[in-house]
């Protein structure tokens, strides 16, 4: 009689990957990256294969609309199609689809309402919030847009923007004010976009809202780059300041969970 493994010795193997297609992706990906277009011999060396091997993983891709010649020369930008693509994929659906677990686990632990956003233009515009079964709970729906500089959400999505990345943004007017903690001077913000990048967390303590603070962090995605945001809102009542280092923890330990799936 065959000897049998138990489940809990059982070794599960990794699916084997298809390594042209895992080539293919790294070409679309290099190119992607780059702010010039890639030529054969660069691609060449970064895929450590034959030039012949990459020229034709390369041409197959340019016949399906992925890759492109510019008209001056022989080497690669991205195609049509890649665009097309985007275009037509709704990445905050993704995102709200792939991240909502997270925010339900986040809503439960704090019993606070919790948001998940992403950047537009000068905005933060909601993909996803689970409300809090307080009687008393902070508003805020899905496809609600807030100021990026006086809310946590906000402050989370700007915490790579240096000064001149911000002035570009915004110009160089005062911003608004919508209470008397609103940040409106540009080199403030500055300063506490450079202080969120370094702890991990943005708050707003009554800067959109009175009676309102709120504590967000950036989800990023493999490259280290801040595509959303995912916090929580609380009357002051039931957010003093000694409850903030807990609330960021948890915060900032659900934004990376999101981040190592992105």
């Amino acid at each position: 009689m065959p000897e049998t493994v138990p489940p809990a010795k059982r070794i599960t193997k990794e699916t084997p990957s298809i390594q042209s297609l895992d080539r293919g992706l790294l070409i679309l990906e290099t190119v992607g990256k780059s702010e010039t277009p890639v030529s054969l011999g660069a691609l060449t060396g970064v895929l450590g294969i034959d030039r012949s091997s990459v020229f034709r993983l390369a041409n197959t891709l340019k016949r399906r609309g992925f890759l492109a010649n510019p008209a001056a020369g022989k080497d690669y930008v991205l195609g049509s199609a890649v665009w097309r693509l985007s275009r037509q994929y709704d990445w905050s659906r993704m995102l709200a689809t792939i991240a909502h677990d997270h925010l339900r686990s986040l809503a439960t632990a704090t019993n606070e309402t919790a948001h998940l956003a992403v950047r537009e233009g000068r905005k933060a515009l909601f993909v996803d919030h689970v409300a809090s079964s307080q009687v008393i709970s902070i508003s805020g729906q899905t496809g609600e847009l807030v100021p990026l500089y006086c809310t946590s959400h906000g402050k989370a999505l700007l915490a790579d923007f240096d000064e001149p990345a911000l002035k570009q943004l915004f110009g160089s007017k005062p911003l608004e004010s919508y209470t008397k903690q609103t940040i409106h001077k540009l080199t403030d913000l500055s300063r506490e976009c450079k202080e969120i990048k370094a702890r991990g967390y943005a708050t707003d303590n009554s800067e959109f809202m009175e009676g309102v603070r709120c504590v967000a962090a950036p989800i990023r995605d493999k490259d280290g780059l801040v595509i959303a945001s995912i916090g929580i809102s609380a009357p002051i009542s039931r957010f003093p300041p000694e409850r903030q280092p807990d609330l960021a923890r948890q915060v900032k330990d659900i934004a990376g969970q999101i981040s190592e799936l992105m």
